[in-house]
């Protein structure tokens, strides 16, 4: 075999996979199995329909506590001119809710709309046994009745198979004269991880271990599509030992996921595994991100089993997944494939596809103006975060390389509209403080989804109507003052609020103990020094600029000024992990990672609101949050913030 890949249409693949399995016999729902009606059926699939055994309500049932009458006698009863009837006879009947209706009665009168009498004619307290009634209003028939079938008529059709349970519909079988059920078999699915570097969760990690938590993902994504998943043990890169793993999962699984090792390295065995042990049908799909995975089928002792070789990268892994999984778990369950609604989005920065592939992209969403929007998340395979935040998936097809700020796209959205509807969307730089609004935000039953596109991405946002607020942080060299000349060369004619969310330290971040000696932004031309620095059009990056002009420092003997990133957190992580022996950040993103923090300069980061919004019941909550003790008490626990000014208007154009 060749050790380089050969990428496929996804369409061309996913029917190689089909094909293969009709001729094995496989392509369809697995088998059935009779279960007890409990709260253990929520979630099965139904292969065979339910027909109802009897009717429900099985008779005439009172649907009120009240005297079951025969309703023509009451015709003529008004206020003027009232009726009586004496109680048990064929005349009036008391009766409680769910009570048979007496055989020669049709209507039943509630006990508020009735005057119990005594032997004398008076009103008496014993209203459910008096010795007659009188009525000031006629009924009609079948009035507060529930007739015999109201619900469920025995034999008709309650559910038809390919159902999937929900907990309304145990009631309904139950309702229809059923203790068992028959249901599609739950496809038995082996999830075997691979890696030499891969350690359990829990373990204490040193350098060159990765947390192996695929399996969990993965087995959780099988029990959703409604599969039975078995994680097993992770196994070392060793052919003959992952053979032996897969071939002894085989006997007693109806699928295998075989996690890593599907590229082409030295060590990435998957592929050969599969030859060994079967059929190679497919490797090497054209989507992004997924591209390495594996299609194959293993013969073991007579009995064919499809594998799927899933790469290593968690994104990866979990998209993997639902491309390729997902259909076929619902055709073994006789189900419809899960589809997610789908609607149009407004994109709110440029994004680049690689020709030829099916790009699957990760978005954040929410209704600004009455428009969806998009905003695109890191692309890494390997940020599963990108996945935890989004709320669709963008597919650009294959053909399609990229689309401009601005473009229509289709989104599979993971949420409700009522979700999207209440979302605060903010787009600009990043700050800690976006997150700790966030969590108290929720007791207000509003979100916060934050898109890092800097401070004058975040204006530029504005100007376009594409967020409801900005997190800004930009100094003007000439006047000193932070973000209001930029408010208006970046946002002019548009009428806005401009509030200060905190002052923050601003500074440079080493690893602990300093260990290059780093004390100022002189040291950052040092050829022993590697800098990392924040994308262009952030208020860090301006802060950075100005003051090396101020210095006469010239960016070109800084290395690493052109490497960038694109959070204050990122920027500590490249530090932490060794990348970079410093960079600028707030003091707050040094203390999260636990690295030492030189201070250099304070500034003042405000939020930006279009007036239109401003004052809208969406960011009500947002402003009472600004005021709050309980805000400026839980900010006062991070590094490096001032709440002095927090909620000051520095700017408020009228609308």
């Amino acid at each position: 075999m060749s050790i380089y890949l050969h990428d496929i249409p996804l369409s061309t693949a996913q029917n190689h996979l089909r094909q293969s399995l009709e001729a094995a016999g496989l392509w369809q729902v697995l088998g059935s199995e009779s279960i007890p009606l409990d709260e253990n059926a929520l979630g099965r699939v139904l292969s065979e329909p339910i027909w109802a055994a009897s009717s429900s309500p099985h008779y005439h049932a009172s649907a009120m506590d009240g005297f079951a009458v025969i309703a023509e006698n009451t015709s003529g009863a008004g206020p003027s001119t009232p009726l009586t009837f004496p109680v048990e006879t064929e005349s009036a009947h008391y009766v409680d809710t769910g009570d048979p209706l007496p055989e020669w009665a049709n209507a039943v009168i509630p006990i508020e709309n009735v005057e119990s009498l005594d032997e004398n004619n008076n009103i008496t307290a014993n209203i459910q046994r008096p010795a007659s009634i009188r009525i000031r209003a006629a009924v009609a028939p079948w009035s507060h009745v529930r007739p015999l079938g109201e619900d469920i008529v025995a034999t008709q059709l309650v559910f038809a198979s390919g159902h999937t349970l929900r907990p309304v519909d145990l009631g309904a079988v139950a309702a229809s004269g059923h203790e068992n059920i028959t249901v599609a078999r739950k496809p038995k699915v082996a999830i075997l991880p691979t890696g030499t570097e891969l350690v359990p969760i829990g373990s204490k990690l040193k350098p060159g271990d990765i947390l192996e938590y695929n399996s969990l993902v993965l087995a959780a994504q099988i029990k959703t599509m409604g599969g039975d998943p078995k994680r097993y043990p992770i196994t070392k890169d060793d052919f003959d030992l992952i053979c032996n793993h897969v071939s002894d999962a085989a006997q007693d699984h109806d699928l295998i996921l075989l996690n890593a090792g599907s590229s082409a390295g030295m060590e990435d065995f998957s592929a050969k595994v599969v030859e060994k042990l079967g059929q190679l049908l497919v490797h090497g799909v054209a989507v992004r991100p997924g591209h390495p995975v594996i299609l194959g089928i293993i013969d073991r002792d007579g009995k064919q089993v499809p594998i799927i070789g899933v790469p290593g990268y968690p994104v990866s892994a979990a998209l993997t997944t639902e491309i390729f999984v997902e259909p076929l778990m619902a055709k073994w369950l006789g189900r419809r494939p899960f589809e997610h609604p789908t609607e149009e989005a407004k994109l709110t920065r440029k994004i680049t596809s690689p020709a030829g592939d099916d790009d699957y992209i990760r978005v954040a969403a929410g209704m600004v103006g009455g428009t969806l929007l998009a905003a695109p998340l890191s692309r890494g395979a390997g940020v599963i975060t990108s996945l935890v935040q989004a709320d669709g998936l963008v597919v650009l097809p294959s053909g399609v390389q990229g689309m401009e700020a601005g473009g229509k796209v289709q989104i599979r959205l993971y949420r409700s509209k009522r979700e999207l509807e209440r979302t605060i969307f903010c787009i600009g730089s990043h700050d800690l403080l976006l997150d700790l609004i966030a969590q108290f935000l929720t007791d207000s039953d509003r979100r916060l989804v934050s898109a890092n596109a800097g401070s004058q991405g975040g204006l530029i946002s504005i100007k376009r109507g594409e967020a409801h607020m900005a997190g800004t942080h930009l100094l003007d060299p000439e006047t000193g003052e932070y973000n209001i000349s930029y408010i208006r060369r970046f946002v002019p004619g548009v009428p806005v609020k401009l509030v200060t969310l905190a002052g923050r330290e601003q500074g440079l971040v080493v690893r602990r103990g300093n260990p290059k000696s780093v004390h100022s932004l002189k040291d950052l031309t040092r050829p022993d020094v590697r800098f990392i620095n924040r994308q262009r059009g952030s208020g860090t990056r301006v802060l950075l600029d100005y003051h090396l002009d101020q210095l006469g420092l010239s960016a070109d003997h800084i290395n690493g000024y052109q490497q960038e990133e694109y959070t204050h957190l990122g920027v500590a992580a490249a530090v932490a992990s060794g990348r970079a022996t410093c960079g600028l950040v707030i003091a707050a993103a040094a203390q999260a990672l636990d690295l030492d923090f030189i201070p250099l300069f304070q500034e003042r980061y405000d939020l930006v609101f279009p007036q239109e919004y401003a004052n809208s019941p969406l960011l009500a909550p947002l402003f009472d949050l600004l005021a709050a003790s309980s805000f400026r008490t839980a900010v006062s626990r991070l590094a490096g913030y001032d709440t002095s000014m927090t909620g000051t208007i520095v700017l408020d154009d009228p609308f």
